[in-house]
Protein backbone atom coordinates (compact mmCIF):
# COMPACT_ATOMS: atom_id res chain seq x y z
CA UNK A 1 0.00 0.00 0.00
CA UNK A 2 1.26 3.45 -0.89
CA UNK A 3 2.33 6.03 1.96
CA UNK A 4 -0.47 8.92 2.28
CA UNK A 5 1.13 12.29 2.74
CA UNK A 6 0.48 13.31 6.47
CA UNK A 7 -0.64 17.00 5.16
CA UNK A 8 -2.65 18.21 2.61
CA UNK A 9 -1.46 20.60 0.27
CA UNK A 10 -3.65 23.64 -0.23
CA UNK A 11 -2.52 25.65 -3.59
CA UNK A 12 -3.52 28.97 -3.56
CA UNK A 13 -3.71 31.12 -6.83
CA UNK A 14 -3.89 34.71 -7.58
CA UNK A 15 -6.97 36.88 -8.89
CA UNK A 16 -8.67 36.04 -11.45
CA UNK A 17 -8.07 37.93 -14.66
CA UNK A 18 -10.98 40.25 -15.67
CA UNK A 19 -12.15 38.20 -18.29
CA UNK A 20 -13.54 35.98 -16.11
CA UNK A 21 -17.14 36.48 -14.99
CA UNK A 22 -18.30 35.68 -11.91
CA UNK A 23 -20.78 32.73 -13.22
CA UNK A 24 -17.34 31.32 -14.72
CA UNK A 25 -15.63 31.12 -11.14
CA UNK A 26 -18.52 29.17 -9.75
CA UNK A 27 -19.16 26.69 -12.17
CA UNK A 28 -16.73 24.00 -10.34
CA UNK A 29 -18.84 24.38 -7.55
CA UNK A 30 -22.04 23.97 -9.00
CA UNK A 31 -21.09 21.45 -10.92
CA UNK A 32 -20.11 19.77 -7.68
CA UNK A 33 -23.16 20.62 -6.34
CA UNK A 34 -25.39 19.25 -8.76
CA UNK A 35 -23.51 15.67 -8.71
CA UNK A 36 -24.40 15.90 -5.52
CA UNK A 37 -27.36 16.24 -5.20
CA UNK A 38 -28.43 14.09 -8.12
CA UNK A 39 -26.33 11.48 -6.02
CA UNK A 40 -28.76 12.35 -3.13
CA UNK A 41 -31.68 12.57 -5.21
CA UNK A 42 -30.82 8.81 -6.88
CA UNK A 43 -30.80 7.43 -3.14
CA UNK A 44 -33.80 8.80 -1.60
CA UNK A 45 -35.71 7.43 -4.67
CA UNK A 46 -33.82 3.74 -4.26
CA UNK A 47 -35.33 4.17 -0.66
CA UNK A 48 -38.91 5.22 -1.32
CA UNK A 49 -39.04 2.45 -4.30
CA UNK A 50 -37.54 -0.33 -1.20
CA UNK A 51 -40.09 0.53 0.65
CA UNK A 52 -43.23 1.11 -1.62
CA UNK A 53 -42.26 -2.84 -2.49
CA UNK A 54 -41.93 -3.98 1.11
CA UNK A 55 -45.31 -2.46 1.44
CA UNK A 56 -46.28 -4.17 -1.14
CA UNK A 57 -44.96 -8.03 -0.26
CA UNK A 58 -46.61 -7.12 3.50
CA UNK A 59 -49.73 -6.62 1.88
CA UNK A 60 -49.43 -9.92 -0.18
CA UNK A 61 -48.42 -11.78 2.79
CA UNK A 62 -51.50 -10.80 4.90
CA UNK A 63 -53.76 -11.52 1.98
CA UNK A 64 -52.57 -15.62 1.43
CA UNK A 65 -52.41 -15.58 5.09
CA UNK A 66 -56.37 -14.04 5.64
CA UNK A 67 -59.07 -16.36 7.68
CA UNK A 68 -60.18 -19.47 5.30
CA UNK A 69 -63.85 -19.96 4.95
Amino acid sequence: MARRPDRIRIEVFGPASDAETAEDAFRPSNDAIRSLARLIGRQMAREQFERARALERKQARQNRSGPMR
